[in-house]
């Protein structure tokens, strides 16, 4: 479990949820504030193993956030998971300005067991090396002094807060699994987790230049500090820096020459292979050949009397070392595991980002033929919308036209119907004239008659008729 110490003179500032969330919406009230300060990390037991999903801790302490994530944007990187919320911490490590820490107080051990295992160890970008460090805090304490926030508490050792320099110890000690190079000083990856204000970082990133010890200035035998980057040299030397452990109780230093890390209070490596490595050479010096005598007889040999434990301690170490080799090599396959399956996440994401990207391509190209047969449609629907208006216009204009036919037509049909109704007329005076010719000239007293009197014959006709009849009757006359 870990111990988290703030060495800060400032106060909590409470942060608006509206300006955080921008446009997610939050079903529970959580407190967000931000926070400046010197942070310290402790561990209560160096040697105990990793913690667990089931720490019994609602507390959850990310390391390092890049800059590149704002505020703003760690909230959707969190997504569901901020409903369970309690409090949220934003700090600010003073002399840190390239990444940030925050501390997350969750509502029960579910929530933060199930968010610890859902971000721990992922990266917060696909494209970018920074990876998610999560560790469960036992307690945060905040001190106005530095010298009370820089010390340890009872039993326990001040690690790292540089994700570089916390990877590179072992993941029994720093709570964190190591990646797969340990971040050598010619290691790609350092280079793009380069935290200028790491001193140790500094330092391995300084190739041209050669460090020497910050109090006696020799170049040989140097050893970092690992928490605040004091270059001191070995015990061979001056000891400057076992004197540095011993005046700040900084107790991990690392060696510029193998790269490997020293643990004061252990009096050893921090990784165990090296530890086994350190012993096993300080006694293979004591252990001789096996006897060569043919007759199987010691007295006749040179071998020393004690060559049977020697052999039974080489084997013993034999086997611890394949112990070891068996169980690094078991770390190092689960690590290539979760290497490998953020590898496939990676591909899946790109892959279902490819497919968005070709499925909204094709949705445009198709929008785009949809419109031009739009378009198209458009343009050829005006064309027989003209065209019907034209049609509309010479409808008209030959309604105009057969409207005009039609009277002509009937104006003609009524002068002849009258034309024939005055033919009809006198042809009919005309036959009655011929008639009454015929009688007359029939009848025996035809001078009396000529010599006599026409009386008229009251006959109704039409006023056309009359009229014919008044220009007969002066036709005879």
């Amino acid at each position: 479990m870990f111990l988290l110490r703030v060495h800060s003179v400032d106060a909590d500032h409470p942060l608006d949820p509206q300006t955080i969330f921008r446009s997610h919406s939050q079903s529970n009230n959580p407190k967000f504030s931000e926070r400046r300060g010197a942070l310290h990390l402790f561990r209560t037991s160096p040697r105990s193993s990793l913690p667990t999903q089931t720490s019994p801790s609602t507390l959850l302490f990310i390391l390092a956030v890049p800059n590149y994530l704002s505020f703003h944007d760690f909230i959707p990187f969190c997504g569901p998971h901020l409903d369970n919320f309690y409090d949220l911490l934003f700090i600010r490590n003073d002399g840190t300005e390239d990444r940030y820490s925050v501390l997350i107080k969750f509502a029960d051990q579910f929530a933060a067991d199930e968010f610890y295992s859902y971000f721990n160890s992922r990266k917060f970008s696909p494209a970018e090396a920074e990876v998610c460090h999560i560790l469960f805090l036992q307690s945060v304490e905040y001190s106005e002094y530095a010298e009370v926030a820089g010390t340890p508490p009872p039993g326990c050792t001040e690690i790292p807060t540089c994700p570089v320099c916390l990877e590179r110890l072992d993941p029994d000690t720093s709570g964190i699994m190591t990646t797969l190079c340990d971040h050598s000083f010619q290691c790609p990856c350092v280079s793009k987790w380069t935290y200028l204000s790491c001193q140790v970082c500094q330092f391995c990133q300084q190739q041209d230049e050669k460090p020497n010890c910050f109090i006696c200035g020799t170049i040989d035998d140097l050893w970092v500090c690992m928490i605040c980057g004091f270059v001191g040299c070995g015990r061979y030397k001056e000891g400057h820096a076992i004197q540095h452990w011993k005046d700040t109780q900084h107790c991990y230093s690392l060696d510029f020459k193998t790269q490997q890390i020293w643990d004061y209070v252990g009096d050893s490596y921090v990784h165990r292979l090296n530890q086994n490595q350190s012993k096993i050479d300080g006694k293979l010096e004591e252990i001789n050949f096996r006897c060569t005598s043919l007759e199987g007889d010691c007295d006749t040999c040179e071998c020393p009397e004690d060559s049977g434990i020697n052999g039974a301690l080489f084997k013993s170490k034999v086997e611890t070392i394949v112990d070891e080799y068996n169980r690094l090599l078991t770390s190092q396959l689960e690590t290539q595991r979760q290497y490998y399956e953020s590898l496939l996440v990676e591909a899946r994401s790109k892959m279902e980002s490819s497919m968005t990207e070709a499925v909204e391509k094709a949705a445009a190209s198709e929008m785009q033929d949809i419109q031009n047969e739009l378009e198209k449609w458009t343009e050829e629907r005006n064309v027989i919308a003209e065209v019907n208006q034209k049609l509309i216009k010479n409808q008209e204009i030959w309604r105009k036209k057969v409207k005009e036919a039609e009277e002509r037509e009937a104006t003609s049909t009524k002068a002849m119907n009258e034309r024939i109704i005055d033919l009809e007329e006198q042809i009919r005076d005309i036959k009655i004239f011929l008639e009454a010719q015929k009688t007359i000239d029939k009848m025996s007293d035809s001078n009396g008659i000529k010599d006599g009197t026409v009386l008229p014959v009251a006959y109704e006709s039409s006023p056309g008729h009359k009229k014919r009849n008044k220009k007969s009757g002066r036709r005879r006359n």
